[in-house]
């Protein structure tokens, strides 16, 4: 069933001839129905597919209506003389939300500050619980709760369409929230270690959940582009963000449990590793969401144009540029360190038989992100007769260190596989 927009738009006396014009050459059924209190405009209200409403209202604005005065409502149904013909004329047409339609879906996503932080709270909560048992399930569990979809799209909606308010108010939301997240999860974490409700002494890197997030990778860098690129064009529809939003939350909230938990364990490679994951992820998200709206056509209104122009605005784009240019050459660093550390791995098992790797996990040095990987662990499978080679450690690690001109210290743990 295709769903129905019902517009209502205030035209003036003056104008009504040239709009009735414009709607009559697209096959609109209209009505008049009302006058201004003023008594020299009129209210034109006609159904219209969903599609069609961003192309009537351009050829509107173009025809020289100015939007003082108009209302967009869904409809269960409507039938008219050209219903079925408009119907057929945009079956098979894409027409992202207008400029207007976007905001205001944007805005019904935002909650208040005092409920977000709540939820973020409760969310990274959830998501310590679920890392500290090692339990995926309780992990997603708290995706689905996470607010964060809201202020990380309208961030792009606010940039591409010219309302610094919403960016700017999207920004401060996004950075509590995930202070409140890391705060909130050292906290629970603290509780739960100095309560010996798990050992104060855990190696964090041998929880898997964590590990996979002790730093920056390719992986985690396409993982939140694409998040915020599909949350970015689930937006422009009309279609609920529910589902789209958990993508989003997926690839913040544990991270941000992550480094509240290291936090905790006083563990300082691996709450700077996650740290700058999350920096990471999140300013991918933010751009890749901005870009796919600029790519579908978004551009400020004329309404808006003019409060882009300050100085303030400008600053707060060039500390923007400069700290996403940061993240950006730590992020290319890293994934560049783990790729000659893959490399390496590789390189090596090859030359063993029966021995091949199940994952290689990488951790930095220290606070500093451009030291590169400290510790490499590798989790290797041998199918072989007998023991599994020793000194493999040492190899993988001269391989490496020839490879990355930097010291490193190799784990490798064995599986036992049985083949027939």
């Amino acid at each position: 069933m295709t769903v129905v927009r019902l517009v209502r738009i205030l035209v003036d006396e003056r104008d009504r001839e040239t709009i009735v014009g414009v709607l009559d050459e697209k096959d609109v059924d209209y009505v008049v129905s009302g006058e201004s209190t003023s008594g020299d405009a009129v209210l034109l209200e006609f159904p219209l597919p969903n599609d069609a409403v961003g192309d009537v209202l351009g050829d509107l604005d173009e025809a020289g209506y100015e939007e003082t005065y108009t209302l967009i409502s869904q409809v269960e149904s409507a039938h008219t003389p050209n219903s079925e013909t408009l119907m057929d004329r945009y079956a098979d047409d894409f027409d992202p939300l207008t400029p207007r339609e976007l905001r205001s879906k944007a805005r019904d996503m935002s909650n208040d500050t005092r409920s977000f932080l709540a939820l973020m709270l409760l969310a990274a909560w959830i998501a310590t619980a679920g890392l500290l048992s090692d339990s995926p399930a309780i992990v997603v569990g708290s995706m689905v709760i996470a607010p964060i979809v809201g202020p990380a799209l309208t961030a792009g909606v606010g940039a591409v369409t010219g309302d610094r308010e919403m960016l700017v108010d999207s920004i401060r939301l996004q950075v509590l929230g995930l202070v409140a997240a890391v705060v909130g999860a050292a906290a629970l974490a603290a509780v739960v270690r100095w309560g010996l409700f798990a050992q104060p002494d855990l190696d964090l890197g041998s929880i898997e959940l964590i590990g996979v997030r002790v730093a920056p990778t390719l992986l985690a860098l396409i993982v939140g582009t694409a998040a915020g690129a599909a949350a970015a064009f689930g937006l422009t529809t009309k279609g609920p963000m529910s589902l789209i939003g958990v993508m989003i939350a997926a690839a913040l909230i544990p991270t941000a449990a992550a480094t509240g938990i290291a936090v905790a364990w006083r563990d300082p490679l691996i709450a700077a590793g996650t740290l700058l994951l999350l920096v990471v992820t999140l300013v991918a998200i933010n751009l890749a969401g901005a870009a796919v709206l600029l790519a579908l056509g978004y551009r400020p209104d004329r309404s808006l144009r003019g409060s882009w122009t300050s100085a303030t605005t400008l600053v707060a784009v060039a500390l923007l540029v400069v700290a996403v240019g940061a993240v950006g050459v730590a992020a290319a660093d890293q994934i560049g360190h783990e790729r000659a550390v893959n490399g390496a791995v590789h390189d090596e098992l090859a030359e063993h038989e029966n021995v091949t790797a199940v994952a290689v996990r990488v951790e930095y040095g220290d606070l500093s992100p451009m030291t590169g990987p400290e510790t490499v662990t590798v989790v290797a499978s041998y199918t072989g007769d007998g023991d599994p080679p020793s000194g493999l450690a040492t190899d993988i690690d001269e391989r490496i260190e020839d490879r990355t001109d930097r010291e490193v210290a190799v784990r490798v743990r064995f599986q036992d596989y049985q083949t027939s």
